[in-house]
């Protein structure tokens, strides 16, 4: 067994890349955030908008990726450590998702005002 605490920075990011690959690995909807990400970073280099736009398709990019990594890590966990079927965990399980579902919402938003904003300046 790791143990990740106290040890040098080059190790710990390496433990994080390594749970970010897992993701990518064994979650579809990660896969699709990512390819989205990717869309919306092609937009931006061609269409060259101001870069409080960066700003915000990064940081709602980030929201989204990381409460799908922990949605991941929870939904893994519990599978874990409590593999039948329980109310209590399907909850735990639904409002991780719901934390995805939510962030999701708001970067869509933000690529709606996005496309508004160029459409208007074009």
């Amino acid at each position: 067994m790791r143990v990740p605490k106290n040890q040098p920075f080059w190790v710990r990011f390496r433990y994080a890349v390594a749970g970010i690959a897992a993701g990518v690995r064994s979650e579809h909807s990660l896969r699709i955030q990512l390819a989205t990400l990717a869309l919306a970073i092609l937009v931006l280099c061609i269409s060259r908008p101001e870069p409080i736009w960066w700003a915000a398709v990064a940081l709602s990019a980030a929201s989204v990726i990381s409460a799908e990594l922990l949605n991941t890590a929870i939904e893994h966990l519990a599978d874990h450590l409590y593999p039948e079927s329980h109310s209590q965990i399907q909850l735990v399980k639904d409002c991780a998702a719901g934390a995805v579902l939510v962030a999701s919402c708001g970067a869509f938003a933000v690529g709606i005002a996005l496309i508004v904003h160029l459409l208007r300046s074009a």
